[in-house]
């Protein structure tokens, strides 16, 4: 069975939720002897060999723009798809919905995820957010399989599109501190500070937390771990709240994933403002890796935290937050009890070697059957 997996940033670029699920699915796809084709953006790559750990790759350039980059990428990748031997066109995110018409017409067969409300989410406004709605409801009429990555993505879907999809959540891989000492080089200690962890857009509601944070007398401090690839207001704006709060500490990106892993295990607590989307890569980290999870009050994060059975919630207010940070300051036990329950909900569900056989049935029904 051949794969080609379309609208990433390519293979091995870790950098988000869908840049580590086409890593840790190719890598088990070819394991499984499924041959898989990564596109890859050729800006992001200064070495390009054809071939890494058996995955084939091929560098296809873009426009290299916010709106454009991912868009003109993913229209190239899928007219050189279309003209390979490949059984299934695999892509990732909704915004490829469009380029269903091009696979109909060279009958390739397709299955796309479509992670999550991204019509939603603030930094797409006007004509941005319209195009996300009907490249979704396109996705839903032109590729043969969609993918949702939980129960309650799936309900969206159908109630607004009246589309069924297959649920296949995004996994994690649990492990416990190895080297807390690599925490010190930002002058932390276990247990002395909060932690956020995600890009800085309004949709994860940074800004939100650190008011929150603002109004109490903790003696921790907060982390924030992540930014923005381009420099606009709000990231600005949230940055520009460490002039007024000596405890804020803003890391950027922190790519060294041994640092970040230890970054999660020694925080009394992690705050997870996700607002749109299913199952949030992030919050799966912070599960595996043994955090005291607070989390925005949604039906997504509920989902994945069992209601309040692996974390607790604060609604989308300043004082809900204060309110919580107050709490759990003086349940220390508490936390420490929900540190060591919380990798627990990294069920089989969320496992990668579960998600990779779940894919590979999607594959598998999908695949045109070859004559003998």
């Amino acid at each position: 069975m051949k794969i080609a997996i379309i609208g990433s940033r390519g293979y091995p670029y870790v950098y988000s939720g869908y840049e580590t699920l086409v890593k840790e699915l190719s890598e088990r796809l070819v394991n499984r002897g499924v041959s898989v084709t990564v596109y890859c953006h050729k800006a992001l790559f200064l070495e390009r060999p054809t071939e890494v750990n058996g995955i084939k790759l091929v560098y296809l350039p873009s426009i290299e723009t916010k709106i454009l980059s991912q868009f003109v990428h993913s229209f190239l990748s899928v007219i050189h798809a279309c003209f390979t031997d490949v059984d299934v066109i695999f892509a990732v995110n909704s915004a490829n919905g469009p380029f269903g018409i091009i696979t109909k017409l060279f009958r390739k067969k397709t299955a796309i995820n479509v992670d999550g409300m991204e019509w939603l989410r603030p930094k797409w406004k006007g004509l941005g957010s319209r195009y996300f709605y009907f490249a979704s409801w396109l996705a839903t009429k032109l590729y043969d399989q969609i993918v949702n990555d939980s129960e309650e993505m799936r309900k969206t879907y159908l109630d607004l599109f009246n589309k069924d999809s297959v649920v296949i959540a995004y996994g994690a891989n649990i492990r416990k501190s190895e080297q807390p000492g690599l925490i010190e080089k930002w002058g932390l200690t276990p247990n002395g500070y909060y932690l956020i962890v995600g890009r800085l857009i309004p949709d994860n509601n940074a800004d939100l937390i650190v008011e929150g944070f603002h109004k109490t007398s903790s003696k921790r401090k907060l982390v924030i771990v992540g930014d923005v690839p381009y420099k606009d207001e709000y990231s600005l704006k949230i940055k520009a709240m460490a002039d007024r709060d000596a405890r804020l500490l803003f890391t950027g990106y922190v790519t060294n994933q041994n640092e970040l892993a230890e970054l999660y295990h020694n925080a009394f607590a992690y705050f997870h403002g996700h607002e749109f989307g299913g199952t949030n890569p992030t919050m799966l980290k912070a599960m595996a890796y043994g955090s005291c999870i607070l989390a925005l009050d949604t039906r997504f994060n509920r989902e994945m935290l069992q209601d309040d059975k692996f974390g607790l919630f604060f609604s989308k207010n300043e004082d809900s937050i204060a309110a919580l940070i107050l709490d759990i300051e003086s349940m220390p036990v508490e936390s420490q009890r929900m540190k060591y329950a919380s990798s627990k909900g990294i069920t089989a569900r969320y496992t990668w070697d579960h998600v990779a056989e779940q894919y590979i049935e999607v594959f598998n029904k999908l695949r045109p059957q070859r004559k003998k």
